[in-house]
Order: structure tokens, then sequence, then C-alpha cells
């Protein structure tokens, strides 16, 4: 019995020696005993972590030479695994790095932008990237420049109808202008309008849910319906929806933007689910509203989708 207590013991002692040599060894490393002495616990606990604290020094060596966060080689994207105690152990966790932390403050803007059924692009969208050099452009981008000067000073009520061809930009252009007013701690709201309508629909059965996305898009600072025009005209749709956004909004003189492919006129007609009086009436109605809240713009350009 004695002499296996002795061999487990032997075993035992081989193995810590090792494990003592190879972190006296990487001791040797400037930058993980640098590493080592922010740890606030006995070496017998944190000799055990030697291979981990090793790999940390990987990467803060990586950080060393990294010049921005698109250059890191390190396992998670702008961290650093790294070490410290907690209740007597060594607990690794990953660190964000100063480039993603640069990165975060820069993007956290963004926790004020919803959108809804549109391409990342357009949550990214940014006025340093709309390109200028199609002259047909250069109006609508005037205006909203414009708009974006006028609205910080809290002048600015009014949105804009921009009409135009496919694939011209008029999703982006807009939306990289009510981007740039989210970085003033506006909430925004981009929405694709015919899809929009159809998960209205579908959270019929869900009252709670239903009144929080309606609310929410009609009290928004900022409001783009995007593609308004393309949805499947329903007396509901347009009445009880749209009509009573719209009549919101114009109360309380919060700024909505639309684009269509539909010319103002083109849209009434859209809106007018027959010939009758009455629906002539109602559509006339939405229109007045649209032209309450928004200047029109026709914009004839390139079609960059091809």
């Amino acid at each position: 019995m004695d002499s296996i207590k002795s061999i487990i013991g032997n075993k035992y002692q081989s193995n810590n020696d090792k494990l003592e040599f190879s972190f006296n060894e990487a001791l040797k490393d400037e930058t993980f005993k640098k590493v080592v002495s922010t740890i606030k616990l006995p070496k017998k606990e944190i000799m055990k972590h030697t291979s981990k604290i090793e790999d940390t020094v990987k990467e803060l060596k990586n950080c060393s030479n990294c010049k921005n966060i698109f250059e890191c080689k390190n396992s998670v994207l702008g961290h650093v695994y790294y070490p410290s105690s907690i209740n007597d152990a060594v607990i690794f966790s990953y660190v964000p790095c100063k480039y993603k932390k640069d990165l975060d403050k820069k993007n956290k803007y963004q926790e004020n932008i919803l959108v809804y059924d549109m391409p990342s692009t357009i949550k990214n969208a940014s006025m340093k990237d709309i390109y200028t050099d199609d002259p047909d452009r250069f109006k609508v981008i005037k205006w909203l420049k414009n708009f974006i000067d006028e609205y910080k000073k809290g002048n600015a009520t009014k949105g804009l109808y921009l009409t135009g061809n496919f694939g011209c930009g008029k999703t982006y252009l807009i939306s990289a202008t009510l981007n740039e007013l989210a970085k003033f701690n506006k909430k925004v709201c981009i929405i694709y309008y015919p899809e929009f309508l159809r998960s209205l629909k579908e959270s019929f059965n869900d009252d709670d849910e239903y009144k929080t996305r309606f609310n929410y898009v009609k009290t928004v600072d900022l409001l783009l319906l995007d593609d308004i025009g393309a949805e499947t005209t329903t007396a509901w749709a347009r009445d009880e929806i749209l009509g009573t956004i719209l009549q919101y909004r114009m109360q309380a003189k919060l700024p909505t933007f639309f684009t269509s492919n539909f010319t103002i006129e083109e849209l009434e007609e859209h809106f007018s689910i027959s010939n009758n009086s009455i629906e002539r009436v109602k559509a006339r109605r939405i229109i007045e509203r649209i032209k309450q809240l928004s200047e029109i713009i026709v914009m004839i350009s390139e079609n960059k989708r091809k």
C-alpha cells in the first residue's frame, strides 16, 4: 500500500515539477511576466494555466503589431483572451481591444435605428458613402443635407416623398440621412412598407405585439416608409393603418419620408380601390396627408442594380 502511495506521490511530484518548469521557462518572456503580475493568486494556482496565459501573450503580441480591427489575428475579432482572478480562481474572458472599443463607440448610434425587412446596408448607410458622380442626384442630395442642418436646429418638420426609377438609390439616400440624425440620439425607423403590413396582419392574435409595433412606427422621431405603393391596397391597410399613422405624425409634426416608384398621381390611383366617389375621396385624403408631411421630388437617375 505504501509503495502505491509512493508511486502516486512521485507521479504527482513529477507532474508538478513539469508544470513549474514550464511556468518558469515562460516567465523568461517579459509579456508573460507582466500578465502574471496582474493575477493576484499564489504561483501554484497560476502555473496550472501556463498554456492559456501563453495564448494570451501570443494575442497581446498580435495586438502590438495591429493597426486596425480589420487586421486582427486573434481568435475572436477585436478581443484578447485575458486572465483575471475571481474568487481564488483564474478566469479567462475575451476583453475588447482599443480598436473594438472605438468601433463600438462609433456604432452605438445604431441602437437608435430600427430597420424592418431591409438589407444590412441600409442600417449602415452613410452620407459620406453616397456617390455624387450623377448630376441627376444633386437636387435630392442638396435637399437632404439641408434637412439635416435644419433638423439639428429644430426647424425641420417636413420629410420627403422621393419617387423615381428602379435602382436609382432612393432608399439609400434617405436612410443615410436618417442614420446621420440617429447619431444625435434621435430614434429612426426604416421599414419596407409592404412587409410591415403583412407582419401586422400576422400579429392580429397578439394584441400587445400588434400595438407595440404599430405605435412605434406611428410615434418614432423619424420614419421612412419604403416602397409605398408596392403593397396590395385594402381598405384596412389604407384607412386603418396608413391613414392613422399619417394623421398622427401630421398632428405631432414628426418628419416622415417615403420612397416609391409611383408618382404622387399614380399613388392616388393605387389607393383608389374602385372608381366610386367614396373610394376616390378616401384615396385623396391619404394623398393630402402625404403632401402635408413631405415635399415631393422626382429623381430619374442611373439604375445601380444592373
